[in-house]
């Protein structure tokens, strides 16, 4: 497994070593020894979830707070994705500063996104499946989130405006510039 560490420290793409012949392709999805040397710590994923959505659909930006913070591994199962990470962690060098990487079932790539960051993703395919880990469970009185098309992010979906396909409350969610003056 090949571990790229992306602008925003903690945050890694992780490129698996795929064997492939005429049968199909095997490739490890993920391994605890490897990660811990990836990441210098043990990661105890404790809950794995996974969605299915159309083209167009944004999910997110979304993010647990305090003791509840969770860290992801996220995958593609079908389809693809792209998959973005915001660091929110107010006392890094990289706040609010964000990453953006396809993700899909062809590439096989993964996105490891450490505690304290917002996440979200657009479908950039008919449809995709997502499937991601977290190392802690789901909490809904910790649950945060932004806007996904706040105009101080200005993060690029990759589908155009009139495509998109964004839930009520990620509308109405706040804008950054109130979630950074809390």
């Amino acid at each position: 497994m090949k571990a790229i560490e992306t602008k925003l420290k903690g945050c890694f793409i992780l490129e698996p070593t795929v064997f492939e012949d005429e049968r199909g392709y095997f490739f490890e999805s993920y391994n605890e020894n490897k990660m811990e040397g990836i990441l210098g710590y043990k990661p105890n994923f404790v809950q794995d979830n996974q969605s299915n959505s159309s083209y167009g659909v944004i999910r997110g930006l979304h993010m647990q707070a305090g003791e509840h913070s969770q860290a992801k591994l996220v995958r593609v199962v079908e389809g693809a994705v792209i998959d973005v990470a915001v660091d929110a962690r107010v006392d890094s060098p990289t706040f609010g500063q964000s990453v953006a990487v396809e993700l899909s079932a062809d590439n096989k790539r993964q996105l490891f996104i450490p505690r304290g960051f917002l996440h979200g993703f657009s479908v950039i395919s008919e449809k995709a499946t997502f499937f991601y880990k977290c190392d802690n469970g789901y909490n809904k009185a910790s649950e945060d989130g932004i806007n996904p098309l706040d105009k101080e992010l200005n993060i690029d979906w990759g589908i155009p405006v009139d495509k998109m396909i964004i839930s009520e409350k990620d509308q109405e969610a706040q804008s950054f510039e109130i979630f950074k003056n809390k």
